[in-house]
């Protein structure tokens, strides 16, 4: 850490990223959302594996999730990727039947949806990317065979998701993925992962990249999800 750094630290220390008012990363009453066990998601489009998720996305993880990709808080990668880990470890069993004792335990490639190339050079970090790995050192510790695996990468522009609805997000997002060359997949299973699923198209993009190279992916876990709303009568 810089100098400067390090005065900005002792005068301006960081307050609580989520309410900004205990002097912590993040305090209880804002870190208990992410420290929830997974659930699985109420709803998901078409050609998306079930996915799990940990909290909702609402009130101060709203701020949590700006602060941590926006804002240079890069601190809360951890709390993060340890709401991610939840979510994965939760929707492996779901991307398996009991194999038989002599059959070995496939690897399990965790595969994350790519910023775009200009969101990272704008923030100054991959978010999701650091969040994943994380999720996945936490998950090895348990004796997990759990691999991050760059697999996706954009090919194409993508608009602004905010203020589009569920059939703009898919067309936005139709082709704008694909599959990195010389991934190797084969003999895993995969499980997708992205920081926020609203409606899913990101996700949905990402199974539909991965067959097309001929990798099908098993599951998908998110950190949040964004509620349901009741349309009023």
């Amino acid at each position: 850490m810089s100098f400067l750094a390090d005065l900005i630290e002792l005068l301006l220390p960081e307050r609580c990223a989520g309410c900004d008012a205990a002097p912590v990363l993040l305090c209880d009453d804002c870190a208990a959302p992410l420290q929830a066990p997974a659930r699985p998601a109420l709803t998901a489009p078409d050609g998306l594996p079930p996915p799990w998720t940990v909290a909702p996305y609402e009130g101060p993880l709203r701020t949590i999730l700006s602060a941590y990709k926006e804002h240079g808080r890069t601190a809360l990668a951890a709390p993060l990727g340890e709401a991610l880990a939840t979510a994965v470890h939760a929707a492996l069993p779901q991307t398996r039947s009991p194999p038989p004792k002599t059959t070995p335990r496939l690897p399990v490639a965790v595969v994350w949806v790519p910023s775009a190339r200009g969101a990272v050079r704008r923030r100054g970090h991959d978010p999701l990317r650091g969040a994943v790995a994380v999720a996945v050192r936490r998950l090895r510790a348990k004796g997990l065979p759990v691999t991050a695996v760059p697999a996706l990468r954009q090919c194409g522009r993508v608009a602004d998701q905010a203020g589009l609805t569920a059939t703009q997000r898919i067309a936005n997002l139709d082709g704008a993925l694909e599959v990195t060359p010389s991934t190797g997949l084969t003999d895993h299973r995969i499980v997708l992962v992205d920081d926020v699923m609203t409606t899913g198209a990101s996700l949905a993009e990402a199974a539909r990249a991965l067959r097309a190279a001929g990798a099908e992916p098993s599951a998908a876990a998110t950190i949040a999800t964004t509620p349901l709303r009741r349309k009023r009568t």
